[in-house]
């Protein structure tokens, strides 16, 4: 009686599959979209090398001026606090959520020197954006806003009820300001 050996090729059909596993998993893995973190209009590998130059750039920035953010009549101040928190907590208790409206919604900004109380010219650089990609981003400079004595204010629609990322700097002489909100549309 002779015994027949099916080890080889059962290590065989594993190989095999294992291979074929990992094949499919580049192909997959290359037909998946990749989104670029635009965080304070920079690489992720900038913020991450930069984050402490950036939040020091804020401080000088508030020293010296008073930036108010006019988002479909709710005002915020120059605030970076969203980049530590997740979605879900931003859901629940952030003072950021539901400030954008599916459709129009109008934003003004202006910023006032502290020492003289005026509103000065800023070179705007914002992005509206979602959260997962970047197909719908909205770029907002100087260029898009109209500048009645230095109150910059724009319209810009969205199309989705999603979570949106604003994220941008506003610089004035030699100081900037860098703005980072998450919030959604409703």
């Amino acid at each position: 009686m002779n015994k027949r050996n099916y080890w080889p090729l059962f290590f065989i059909g594993i190989f095999s599959f294992v291979f074929s596993m990992i094949i499919w998993t580049i192909y997959k893995a290359t037909q998946a979209p990749v989104i670029e973190d635009k965080s304070f209009m920079h690489k992720y590998q900038y913020v991450d090398d930069n984050y402490n130059d950036i939040m020091n750039s804020n401080i000088d920035f508030l020293q010296r001026y008073t930036l108010q953010f006019d988002l479909n009549g709710k005002v915020f101040p120059l605030t970076t606090e969203d980049i530590k928190y997740g979605q879900r907590v931003i859901e629940k208790y952030s003072n950021h959520k539901d400030i954008l409206n599916v459709g129009k919604n109008e934003l003004k900004v202006f910023i006032l020197d502290k020492n003289t109380n005026q509103k000065v010219e800023s070179n705007i650089d914002l992005i509206v954006t979602k959260t997962m990609s970047n197909e719908s981003d909205i770029n907002l400079k100087n260029d898009n806003f109209s500048n009645e004595k230095n109150i910059y204010s724009t319209n810009f629609d969205l199309t989705e009820p999603t979570n949106w990322i604003i994220t941008g700097s506003f610089k004035v002489e030699d100081k900037t300001g860098f703005i980072f909100i998450k919030t959604n549309a409703k």
